[in-house]
């Protein structure tokens, strides 16, 4: 074999590995990149690099030299392009299988984003992390005043936003945040196959908003009980949902339920 095609972390990965396959050195070769690595948005839609790495031409007669080239222009033999399919279909199911797990994760992350009313007692303060240079990334191009800490334990990010543009970072009843949260658990969950759970609140919003809910609630639920007639609210996130049924649980007189179809799935309150 006259040349190997290579995948690799970046170019210099790829290099040695054709290397290998070729078993030669490096002067004794001709180095093509085929396709440069990329390390996307903070490891998000990275790409490997592509190299092609052909031995150099040796002093040999006109005929064999024509030969020689001719056959460095075929392409991979049937057993080699199947060994390469199969290593792609094995990395692909791969993949799959921790996308699937990651997930997961961020569809409970998205849905509970209310549950951790105060910050853990455990937590520890990060200073280098990928999600926490997101968020740092994030707020200063969007052109916010704002300071972002870090904290974490082992099941567990979370992450502190203040300053005087806070409210921007909230957006209408907590959806700018927790868009942001999405995506910081996303970089924070890149490649892992343990998932960490990602909190990000600011000026402690996560407690109010919870705490309002509640009162909110309690509220309707009298309102329903003397009138008779049914309440519906606005539409919530799932967790958001969550507190409204648990706040009226135990409430002799009312029940709830939930109709519609996400994101606009709503709680309605009845008299019982």
């Amino acid at each position: 074999m006259d040349f190997s095609e290579k995948w690799g972390k970046d170019v210099e990965d790829a290099v040695r590995l054709a290397l290998h396959d070729l078993k030669a050195e490096r002067d004794q070769v001709e180095v093509i990149v085929l396709e440069e690595p990329s390390k996307g948005f903070f490891g998000i839609g990275s790409k490997l690099a592509k190299v092609r790495v052909q031995k150099k031409p040796e002093k040999i007669s006109s005929r064999n030299k024509y030969e020689k080239q001719n056959n460095e222009q075929k392409e991979l033999t049937k057993t080699e392009k199947d060994a390469a399919k199969e290593i792609q279909t094995e990395e692909k199911k791969d993949r799959n299988k921790k996308n699937k797990n990651r997930q997961q994760g961020f569809k409970e992350n998205r849905s509970d984003s209310l549950a951790i009313r105060e910050k853990p007692s455990d937590l520890q303060e990060v200073y280098n992390a990928p999600a926490l240079e997101f968020l740092k990334d994030v707020t200063s191009r969007m052109g916010l005043d704002l300071t972002v800490r870090g904290y974490t334990n082992d099941s567990c990010l979370y992450f502190e936003i203040s300053g005087p543009d806070s409210g921007t970072i909230i957006g209408k009843r907590g959806q700018t945040l927790d868009s942001i949260q999405y995506l910081a658990s996303l970089v924070a969950n890149k490649d892992k196959d343990k998932y960490l759970r990602v909190i990000v609140d600011a000026e402690n919003y996560r407690s109010k908003r919870e705490k309002t809910l509640e009162q909110l609630a309690y509220r309707l639920a009298d309102k329903v009980q003397k009138s008779g007639r049914s309440v519906k609210l606005e539409p919530m996130n799932p967790y958001e949902r969550k507190v409204i049924h648990a706040a009226l649980q135990k409430n002799s007189r009312v029940t709830t339920r939930s109709e519609g179809e996400e994101p606009y799935r709503r709680v309605i309150i009845e008299r019982k």
